[in-house]
């Protein structure tokens, strides 16, 4: 039976079965169950985040065919947490924001992570645990919050390094180089290792787009969100990645596939990179980007789709 909207947090209630997953993603375009599907992904991001690897291998799996080659991640075997019904009205209004054209990515990105704060108690605590069975991330918080990275010392990094490259991205977009600013959110108060996590991933989210091999593109934005959850667990990206999904099920149908097969391929390139989290990246600014990746066995994102073909679809329409 497909999944109705008024009956989709019930659906997101229940732990799905892997074999079930597997199923739902081998039939490649499943019709009147892609709401289904991010009901499914979205039980990992707002009630179980220690089922988030088990659910992504096996729809990556079904989707292709072939086994994700992953370092196994344990499930939590803890029952989910209740999603609260307070979540599901600001769930929808998101969905249609964007659907209606309400809601540009920034948008999108902040009711999404404004989302996190109407969830369990007890779901910081879940997804700390969750985050510690993915590789090298309790060896790398260990140790103190990272240290600030400044556009300076980048600047003074040599021609083709990492640094300079870096430097250049944040420069020429205007970005941000921390993309958020760590005090204002509290990072420092989550529970570990969630506030390390959290304060590298803002300060390294655009030079992963570099190392590897995602453009700053609509479609590469979803598509970086599943490789960062990929390596580390990332409650905000499974978010936004279950938000994306629903945006997606409640679409025409032509974009479904182009969305999963990136969500999927980047989720399988994440569980098969080296941890990235493992990397001090401030003593590689001075090396090459090809340098680096060859150091770490990094393998560049292959794109399935064109990076851009949400800007072009734009741009044709306009």
């Amino acid at each position: 039976m497909a999944v109705t909207r008024a009956g989709f947090f019930e659906a997101a209630q229940n732990t799905p079965d892997p074999q079930a997953v597997r199923a739902l993603l081998a039939a490649q375009d499943p019709g009147g169950d892609r709401r289904a599907f991010a009901a499914v992904l979205a039980h990992g991001a707002f009630a179980a985040p220690g089922r988030i690897a088990e659910i992504y291998d096996a729809a990556a799996g079904g989707w292709t065919g072939t086994a994700v080659d992953g370092r196994p991640i344990m499930p939590d075997p803890d029952p989910p947490l209740p999603i609260p019904q307070a979540l599901e009205g600001p769930f929808w209004d998101v969905v249609d924001d964007a659907l209606a054209g309400r809601l540009d990515a920034a948008g999108i990105t902040a009711r999404t992570a404004a989302l996190g704060g109407l969830l369990h108690p007890d779901y910081q605590a879940r997804a700390a645990a969750a985050a510690l069975c993915y590789p090298e991330v309790a060896r790398a918080a260990a140790g103190p919050l990272p240290r600030r990275i400044t556009l300076d010392k980048l600047a003074r990094c040599p021609e083709g390094s990492l640094g300079q490259q870096f430097h250049q991205l944040i420069v020429t977009n205007a970005f941000d180089l921390e993309v958020l600013d760590r005090d204002s959110l509290g990072l420092s108060t989550l529970k570990p290792p969630l506030d390390w996590l959290n304060t590298r991933i803002l300060q390294a989210h655009d030079l992963w787009h570099i190392i590897a091999g995602y453009r700053t593109t609509a479609l590469h934005e979803i598509a970086i969100s599943a490789f960062q959850m990929a390596q580390f667990g990332h409650p905000y990206s499974a978010q936004f990645l279950a938000v994306t999904a629903a945006i997606i099920a409640e679409a025409p149908p032509e974009g479904w596939s182009l969305v999963t097969d990136t969500v999927l391929g980047a989720w399988r390139h994440g569980r098969e990179t080296a941890s990235l989290v493992a990397i001090a990246w401030e003593d590689e600014w001075t090396d090459s980007t090809d340098v680096i990746r060859a150091r770490h066995a990094i393998t560049p994102y292959a794109a399935p789709w064109p990076p851009d073909i949400f800007e072009q679809m734009q741009a044709a329409a306009a």
